[in-house]
């Protein structure tokens, strides 16, 4: 190969990674992260209601019936089934619109983080999708919410705009409260 056409080809490979670093921003990976954990838990929400604080009959049927924690020394049904379907109900609908409008999002991940883990406890042999879940909250947490968020505007409303000589890393870094 001569040295110009590794040139061209060293040209190509640079033009080609910045068009793959600009499709995958970290903005727009951090958004996505968000919807595609937000997704699972929103549909099996809303699926709980009736009405607004209107749980229905099915889901405390699950909670009392269907669904059993795998401890060690069990399986052991659920406390208080009526409680808990309603409590995961409004966990499984607030917190994913807290997330999609990246409003207090690492808490929000946060508590899915702990809804995955009922949620593995519960249903064990779905270990495959419950491992991608746990992953993206983590990521979540680690990562904070980017740009396209409700935290971040809030952060740049009471914080004012980065410091001349900021880095975007150094803002990546510390996201959100």
């Amino acid at each position: 190969m001569t040295i110009s056409n590794r040139k061209k080809l060293t040209e190509r490979l640079t033009v080609w990674n910045r068009l793959l670093q600009a499709l995958a921003s970290p903005s727009l990976t951090q958004f996505v992260l968000r919807v595609a954990l937000a997704v699972p838990f929103w549909r099996s929400g809303i699926l709980k209601w009736d009405g607004f604080l209107q749980l229905n009959d099915n889901a405390i049927t699950l909670f009392s019936d269907e669904f059993m924690l795998h401890l060690p020394g069990g399986p052991y049904p659920f406390p208080v089934p009526a409680v808990m379907a309603f409590l995961s109900g409004c966990a499984e609908v607030t917190l994913p619109i807290l997330l999609v409008l990246g409003l207090a999002t690492r808490t929000a991940a946060l508590g899915l983080l702990f809804m995955t883990l009922v949620v593995q406890l519960t249903v064990p042999e779905g270990w495959p999708i419950h491992i991608s879940w746990a992953a993206m909250a983590l990521a979540i947490m680690a990562w904070g919410p980017g740009r396209a968020s409700v935290d971040h505007a809030v952060r740049h409303f009471l914080q004012g705009p980065a410091p001349e000589g900021t880095s975007p890393s150094d803002e990546r870094q510390s996201n959100s409260p």
